[in-house]
């Protein structure tokens, strides 16, 4: 399959556009076309051991979930390891591409396989619901006034004369008993600017209706979850159903204030990887992620909500598998799909 082909369907899996503004997502590195890919390899994370397994296994695209490139780079040389990367990656002819973000915020990505770990029947919902990339129609706001006949010709020839400015229509209405014209038009910020600037001069701007054109909400797509379970579950019969579904022989727990191991589980905030920005101020009987700051876990076992840690790419890297099969069935078996076996989180407990 060609490099691009591939990555247009990646993008078409899960859109760059649901990543977090500060993320790094795409196509990061990119070998001279034309590149043929007929093996993708999966990992959580791009290491130097893990790239070694890559070349032995002759991958020619690296699927990495955290974007080994990040911070700008300001030289490729042998020196540091991300750097090394790259190089051996041009070397071998191996493109890397990461989603990270993008797939925490869709329905079918790394967000949704957590929640299978609380067990049992649960409805989820997005903590932070994601929004269309695009407003439904073009601009970022819709303009309406109303105006006669002495002001029209001459109000519409500036507006048409204003960049950024569309969807421009006129329609008869009756205004207070007289016949005007009532004008609608969508345009950005910075022609609203313009619009307004012009209504005013004309003495048109006490009629004027502005309307924000938001940008929908996309079903069942966002960072984090909430999930309510069907039935409560106890703290400890949590804390198993997660270290199984992890295969984690231990987790890091934090028991809310007034709260025991035996105290009934019904609502779970989670989110995968580092989830303290995500989680905070969430109203839930628990919070399960894999890393938060010292001071969030105090603040939420002082609210009585109990914390789950698993360490951050626990919490992820388990979605790989998962991930192989869906992007078998979405590739159409075009390429053939492989899971790092040296990848794992760089903390053990000792």
């Amino acid at each position: 399959m060609n490099l691009r082909e591939l990555v247009n369907a990646l993008n078409d899996f899960a859109s760059p556009a649901l990543a977090e503004s500060w993320d790094n997502v795409g196509l990061l590195v990119e070998p001279s076309p034309p590149h043929t890919v007929n093996t993708l390899f999966l990992t959580n994370d791009l290491t130097e051991e893990v790239m070694e397994e890559a070349v032995q296994k002759k991958a020619d695209l690296v699927l990495s979930y955290h974007p080994p490139i990040f911070a700008p780079l300001k030289r490729v040389t042998w020196k540091t390891w991300k750097e090394r990367l790259v190089v051996r990656a041009l070397e071998n002819r191996i493109g890397i591409y990461s989603p990270h973000t993008a797939y925490d915020a869709i329905p079918h990505g790394v967000n949704n396989w957590l929640t299978k770990g609380l067990g049992g029947a649960c409805t989820s919902v997005p903590l932070h619901p994601s929004t269309a990339p695009s407003s439904p129609a073009e601009g970022t706001h819709r303009v309406e006034f109303c105006a006669d006949a002495e002001h029209l010709d001459a109000v519409l020839s500036k507006i048409k004369a204003i960049q950024e400015i569309s969807c421009l229509t006129t329609l008869a209405a009756r205004v207070e008993g007289e016949e005007q014209t009532r004008v609608s038009l969508n345009c950005s910020q910075k022609a609203l600017l313009e619009v307004v600037a012009l209504l005013s001069q004309n003495s048109l701007l006490y009629k004027t209706e502005i309307l924000l054109l938001q940008k929908p909400l996309l079903p069942h797509t966002g960072m984090g979850r909430l999930c309510t379970l069907s039935e409560p579950l106890s703290l400890a019969d949590v804390i198993e159903r997660i270290k199984s579904h992890l295969q984690l022989p231990h987790v890091r727990v934090a028991v809310g204030a007034g709260r025991t191991l035996e105290s009934p589980v019904k609502k779970a905030a989670l989110c995968a990887g580092s989830g303290g920005s995500v989680l905070k101020g969430t109203e839930a009987d628990l919070y399960l992620t894999g890393e938060m700051s010292h001071h969030d876990v105090l603040d939420a076992v002082a609210n009585g909500t109990s914390v789950i840690l698993c360490e951050h790419s626990n919490t992820e890297r388990g979605f790989l598998a998962e991930l192989r099969d869906s992007l078998t069935v979405h590739l159409q078996n075009k390429v053939n799909i492989i899971v790092s076996e040296k990848d794992r989180d760089p903390l053990q407990v000792a």
